[in-house]
């Protein structure tokens, strides 16, 4: 348990090293030294559902297909891996693509990160995401790493910005006013109980509304852990993890800062729905800059929620075990269907990666229903 006291005014300016999680994390995650710049990547530290099995990304890629489908298969389709890591999605999704679809397909992956050698040439790797998209954006476990600001109630009920020094050592600063306050009013109220902590995700809506404004035509999608407005956790998410392991949060670049998404609110963001002034996110830039988003000449179509195992089961993960009777007809086919069964098991969990929550976003004439429905795959074709 961390020592907090309330600071506020003079005392806070005094105290030089005090400053939001937002800041510290930025700064932490994405600075000159920041976690994300590190040689190892991501799955250095954590393993996220691409890791777990190509499955994953031949899902993706069958997504892709059928919005290349419904788009009515223009010369070029985009696909856009936003928080790329080290390319691990967007090489996993050009290797499983048909011939003819891979043929017209412009491939970019989003990292603040530098280049990693040997990637696919094919891949365009960039600082921002591109702008006038025609295809699908996925956006894996990128909004998580967004940073947010985080409240938490004082002893008189009221709702302050918790302050972090660079060894993770907290206390209570200036109660949450102006934007911040709005958002939590709307989307994460605080009961005035002494403790109780929210993490205050208006960044992550901006930086969303950001990333759908970039397709011109298409489908949005972010896969995170997340929660909704009845189910908040009451003293928050934002946890650290390091070498595969949950840890301290501690803002120092040595590990990943991460907590979990209001995607509801995402959802509902004004750029997201129709245009407004949005940012890029810090994942995808490496820095809080703010510039004009898009403007649809129509509002979107409302976007989706939906549990990562009813997508990838829609996209043809099952995670169903072979038929016994194939071990004695074809045993090597029999332990290759068997270990693509507990891969896709692993993906569609209950209690583990299959409570991923999928964000879907369509841009035009899309239809995220008829999208992510189980049909056969010749519409790949």
């Amino acid at each position: 348990m961390t020592a907090r006291t309330a600071v506020t005014g003079e005392a806070q300016v005094a105290e030089g090293a005090w400053r939001g999680w937002r800041e510290a994390t930025a700064d932490a995650l994405y600075g000159p030294e920041g976690f994300y710049r590190g040689p190892e990547g991501p799955a250095g530290h954590f393993r996220t559902s691409v890791h777990a099995s190509p499955l994953f990304a031949g899902a993706v890629a069958r997504l892709l297909c059928r919005v290349d489908a419904a788009l009515g298969r223009p010369a070029s389709l985009d696909f856009v891996d936003m928080a790329a890591g080290r390319g691990e999605l967007v090489t996993g999704v050009l290797a499983a693509l048909p011939a003819g679809v891979s043929a017209r397909t412009r491939a970019y992956a989003v990292e603040v990160a530098g280049r990693p050698a040997g990637l696919d040439p094919r891949v365009t790797w960039l600082a921002e995401p591109p702008r006038e998209v025609t295809g699908l954006l996925f956006a894996n476990e990128w909004l998580d790493n967004v940073p947010v600001d985080v409240a938490e109630v004082d002893d008189g009920g009221v709702a302050r910005r918790v302050l972090v020094r660079g060894d993770g050592t907290e206390r209570l600063g200036e109660p949450v006013d102006g934007a911040d306050a709005a958002w939590l009013a709307r989307w994460w109220p605080l009961p005035g109980e002494e403790g109780l902590r929210a993490e205050i995700g208006h960044t992550r809506d901006t930086a969303w509304a950001a990333a759908v404004s970039t397709l011109r035509r298409g489908l949005a999608v972010a896969a995170d852990y997340a929660h909704t407005r009845g189910t908040r956790p009451p003293f928050g998410t934002l946890t650290g993890f390091r070498e595969g392991r949950e840890t301290r949060p501690v803002p120092d670049g040595s590990c990943d800062i991460t907590a979990h998404v209001a995607l509801d609110a995402c959802a509902k963001a004004p750029g997201a729905a129709g245009g407004a002034d949005a940012g890029p996110g810090e994942r995808a830039a490496g820095r809080d800059r703010r510039e004009s988003a898009r403007t649809p000449a129509h509002a979107l179509p409302a976007a989706r929620l939906l549990p990562q195992r009813d997508a990838l089961r829609a996209l043809g993960v099952a995670g169903a075990r072979p038929p016994l009777a194939l071990a004695s007809t074809d045993p090597a086919a029999y332990l290759r269907a068997l270990a693509g069964a507990s891969q896709a098991a692993e993906l569609i969990a209950p209690g583990g990666l299959g409570d991923f929550v999928w964000l879907v976003q369509p841009v035009g004439p899309l239809d995220a229903d008829r999208l992510l429905v189980d049909v056969p795959d010749d519409e790949e074709q």
